[in-house]
């Protein structure tokens, strides 16, 4: 069982008032952010994939190299206040997304429920489903009828 906070600064302060720690902490860990998407070039219509960056570990759902992530992949984004709010390939189940709009955290997030295991448990992971981008091939083969 994961260390719940008593606090709750993600009910009680905006994106913009977290302080670095708070700010990571609010990532729920689902890696769905480090999947691949392909876009419409005429709709500009996102559609998901199963293929996760190479970084991402499919076991844990965590990037095997977060501090250095962007030596490796120089376009993985650096999610921040600023840009959370046009960042439109974000999970609708993310931490950030939701509460950029004003939306309470889902029951299986583990700053609410206090379990890093429930994400998974609540199948809103990348665990069990995903295949590393290594291996994978032309993305227009992999793609999903799954709602990130």
């Amino acid at each position: 069982m994961g260390q719940m906070t008593t606090d709750k600064f993600w009910e009680t302060k905006t994106l913009a008032e977290l302080d670095r720690g708070q700010w990571e902490a609010l990532c729920d860990g689902c890696g769905k952010c480090c999947l691949h998407k392909l876009e419409d070039d005429t709709t500009g219509e996102l559609y998901p994939t199963n293929v996760a960056c190479k970084l991402l570990d499919r076991r844990t759902a965590q990037c095997k190299d977060y501090k250095n992530r962007r030596t490796y992949v120089p376009d993985c984004v650096r999610l921040t206040n600023d840009n959370v709010y046009s960042t439109e390939w974000l999970p609708s189940t993310c931490a950030y997304r939701l509460r950029a709009n004003g939306e309470k955290l889902p029951d299986w997030h583990y700053l609410v429920c206090g379990d890093r295991e429930a994400v998974h448990r609540a199948g809103e992971s990348t665990r069990g489903w995903t295949v590393s981008e290594d291996d994978a091939g032309e993305l227009e083969f992999h793609l999903v009828d799954r709602k990130l």
